[in-house]
């Protein structure tokens, strides 16, 4: 195939190549519209195309070379050791590129692979996005996987994967499958998700739904988040309501209105609820603080537990020492060793050896030894052994009064 040469710094006008193309070094080609080569282009260091550039294979190496319209490639285009500038649209088979990526319109390729910076003012469609450093697009991604290692700035996104080493910021859309990001992940708008992975912090400005959420340091929520797992290892806060299938907290966690679970919280550290916590069940190693907590099975104490209407369960135990404030509700109540609760409401009620209670309301209650009661009122039986206190004698009766929730 015939070849066509411009030498090193030198200008050239061109309309169209019937075969190959190979510029030297600083050149700078002007055309009346689009320039078309019917083979392949090759520049040999920095250029300049000044109009759109239609060809069947793009490479270039050590330089940037600017294109000042639309660049449409029926194969590859390829930068080894150079970067690539384009006033107007990609269109290729494959982009690689070394350095870096900019593109003012719409880019599309099966794949972008860049190994320095991407930027994008436009949209972009792609099978795979893959950038060694910055990926920045101003308009809509559609792509199966992104990667990139550093920062990454997207406006809207329908995307199946998302993979970065740094931050993330997105304006919203959709990730079907994965978002794994190691430093900070922040979402600007509505988004639906698979499953999110941040080994730092992430935030969802806007409200959020996916499936699990697996964050290392602080989430914060403004509005809504539903999730089917949720587990956060550091901080968390919810301006909205949180809804899920079960959710694991190691250090504090805040929701601003409810916390509705289909199945069950594990909590190591403190829970603010401002208003109802409902769940299958839970285990509290550390402390909950809410308007009320229904538990539609256990609910297991190691710490605090602070209501202003009531912690129901069909079977509650406080552990050694811990703590209750506000009504027990429960068809099994076990109050531990030393443990100090309120009013108690439930079938059966045990209360063990030092743990105090106010009020007990219940068919069986059983105190052991050094528990101290104000009151007891029982319909069926009540045991009190040596060394246990009932302040006032225990009252029996043939129907209890209405248990809270």
């Amino acid at each position: 195939m015939a070849e066509t040469r411009i030498p090193r710094n030198s200008q050239a006008h061109l309309t169209s190549v019937d075969g190959d193309l190979r510029a030297e070094p600083h050149v700078r080609i002007t055309t009346d519209g689009t320039l078309t080569v019917s083979g392949s282009v090759r520049f040999d260091g920095s250029a300049e195309v000044v109009g759109h550039l239609t060809c069947a294979r793009f490479r270039s190496g050590d330089g940037t070379v600017l294109i000042a319209g639309n660049l449409t490639v029926a194969d590859d285009i390829e930068s080894h050791d150079g970067a690539l500038e384009v006033a107007g649209g990609v269109k290729a088979r494959r982009v690689d590129v070394d350095r870096h990526l900019r593109v003012a319109g719409p880019a599309e390729a099966e794949k972008f692979e860049v190994g320095g910076l991407l930027e994008g003012r436009q949209t972009m469609k792609a099978r795979s996005v893959s950038v060694g450093g910055r990926f920045h697009l101003e308009g809509r991604l559609e792509a199966e996987s992104v990667e990139a290692g550093g920062a990454v700035t997207l406006a809207d996104v329908s995307i199946d994967t998302l993979e970065v080493g740094g931050t993330v910021r997105i304006g919203g859309g959709e990730v079907r499958r994965t978002i794994e990001v190691g430093g900070r992940f922040r979402s600007d708008g509505p988004l639906t998700f698979g499953t999110v992975e941040v080994g730092g912090l992430a935030e969802f400005s806007d409200s959020a739904k996916g499936g699990s959420i697996e964050v290392g340091g602080l989430l914060t929520a403004a509005k809504d988040l539903g999730f089917d797992r949720l587990e956060v290892g550091g901080v968390g806060r919810i301006g909205g309501n949180a809804n899920g299938n079960e959710a694991e907290i190691g250090g504090k966690f805040d929701v601003l209105g409810s916390l509705t679970l289909t199945r069950g919280i594990e909590a190591g550290g403190s829970i603010s609820v401002a208003e109802a916590l409902t769940a299958q069940q839970m285990s509290l190693g550390g402390s909950l603080e809410c308007r009320r907590a229904v538990l539609a099975e256990t609910c297991d104490i190691g710490g605090q537990v602070k209501t202003r209407e009531g912690l129901k369960a069909t079977r509650i135990r406080l552990e050694r020492k811990s703590r209750a404030h506000g009504p027990l509700i429960g068809q099994s109540v076990e109050i531990g060793r030393g443990a100090r609760v309120e009013d108690v409401y439930g079938g059966e009620v045990d209360l063990e050896e030092r743990a105090v209670a106010q009020r007990v309301f219940a068919a069986r209650v059983r105190l052991r030894e050094g528990a101290v009661v104000d009151e007891v009122t029982f319909t069926q039986s009540v045991e009190v052994d040596t060394g246990a206190r009932v302040q006032a004698p225990p009252r029996k009766v043939d129907n209890l009064p209405p248990f809270p929730l």
